[in-house]
């Protein structure tokens, strides 16, 4: 293990418990929001609205965390983890669809502030340790592929008020757990983090590398909460069983985390451009698999290439990421980041619902495709353009 493991392990677990109920959300959003939502076409609305309050949470996350500290920001995060987790469940239990998705729109903001866990992991280890730091940070999400959905089905019929409002409320506790783990972190000071000269945001900007790592964390991710967004509406759609969604998600998420244990190794060895653009390929291959059929193999294969293509799109895009900025401008830089990628994601989660809805599942997976040829082809010229400009310096 490396320096600064006690932190890391803090933050991997805390990822692991912030990720579960997430991935609990991700479960059953969609379908309870069907049943909830007074058109279909909102169904997805409720994990819309989370990845919107993700979004919305990463510009205020870290100025406070520049004021106070990460941890403080990282107790506030999970302070609003327990908040929205218990809106969400007294909205279903009411019959609400307007505080069912507040709920989870307070929830996504907890994933807002969550979103620096692995930018704090780095900072806790030395340089040669930071993509390690990050991987291990990423691979907590390998506890969230069972307990998430598993709380969802434990949690069904825990309370007579309704279905799956004791599924929430587990998740209230999940968030409560971490709030525990949180307190226990140590940290540098922000003040210490950040000194030194910044550049503006526009000189920020002009790097082609910060903005291809920001292109491809922001079309991995969001490729892949469209695709999962609609996942179980389409499954439920092709006329397969409510429980076999469950399997699905849970390998889904495992092949988005289990990477982790060995992407920062390969980012090491190959660098993260290429890394980033072999996610870009494996989320091509999800969209060949995706179309092939509409069994459950099918929607489980593809779904596994789904979380391994995103895994290495977004590893990859962190620690290039990380190779951008000056201490004093880790985060302005982050923010910036969080707040582009999640934008991106907001807006595609949004789109599902309605793309699900109007024209089907092929449809969907195809809408996807011109993303990430995108990414790709960005991601391969600016790299061969800065190993030309390193062979003439």
């Amino acid at each position: 293990m490396f320096p600064g493991r006690r932190n890391v392990l803090l933050l991997a677990a805390s990822q692991a418990l912030m990720l579960s109920a997430i991935v609990l959300s991700m479960s059953l959003a969609a379908i309870l929001g069907a049943t909830l939502a007074p058109d279909k076409s909102l169904a997805t609305l409720p994990v819309a609205m989370m990845v919107i309050g993700t979004a919305i949470a990463s510009l205020p996350a870290a100025m406070l965390m520049r004021r106070r500290g990460r941890r403080t920001g990282f107790l506030m995060g999970a302070a609003l983890g327990v908040a929205g987790s218990t809106l969400a469940a007294y909205g279903l239990w009411q019959g609400s669809f307007a505080l069912f998705v507040l709920g989870h729109l307070m929830l996504g903001s907890y994933q807002g502030f969550a979103n620096y866990y692995r930018f704090a992991a780095a900072e806790a280890v030395d340089a040669s340790h930071t993509t390690r730091a990050i991987a291990w940070v990423v691979a907590g999400g390998v506890v969230a592929a069972f307990v998430g959905p598993q709380l969802a089905q434990w949690g069904r019929d825990w309370l007579v008020s309704g279905p799956f409002v004791g599924s929430y409320l587990a998740q209230a506790a999940l968030s409560v757990a971490a709030l525990g783990l949180l307190s226990q972190v140590r940290l540098k000071p922000a003040a210490s983090v950040a000194a030194g000269t910044a550049r503006s945001v526009r000189e920020l900007l002009s790097q082609p590398l910060l903005l291809i790592s920001i292109l491809g964390a922001a079309v991995g991710y969001s490729v892949m909460i469209m695709v999962m967004t609609a996942t179980p509406l389409a499954m439920l759609g092709c006329g397969l069983p409510g429980q076999s969604v469950t399997p699905v998600i849970q390998w889904h998420v495992v092949g988005m985390f289990a990477p982790s244990f060995f992407t920062g190794h390969l980012v090491k060895r190959f660098g993260a451009p290429r890394i980033m653009q072999t996610g870009f390929v494996l989320l091509l291959g999800h969209v060949t698999v995706a179309l092939s059929g509409l069994a459950f193999l099918h929607f489980a294969s593809a779904l596994v290439l789904l979380g391994v293509g995103w895994n290495f799109a977004f590893v990859g895009g962190t620690a290039l990421l990380t190779q951008t900025y000056r201490p004093a401008e880790q985060l302005k830089v982050q923010a910036i980041n969080e707040f582009l990628v999640f934008g991106l994601v907001a807006a595609s989660s949004l789109s599902a619902g309605w793309l699900y809805d109007r024209y089907g599942w092929s449809t969907l997976n195809l809408a996807v495709v011109p993303f990430l040829a995108l990414a790709l082809l960005a991601s391969i010229g600016t790299e061969w353009k800065a190993l030309r400009l390193r062979e003439r310096t």
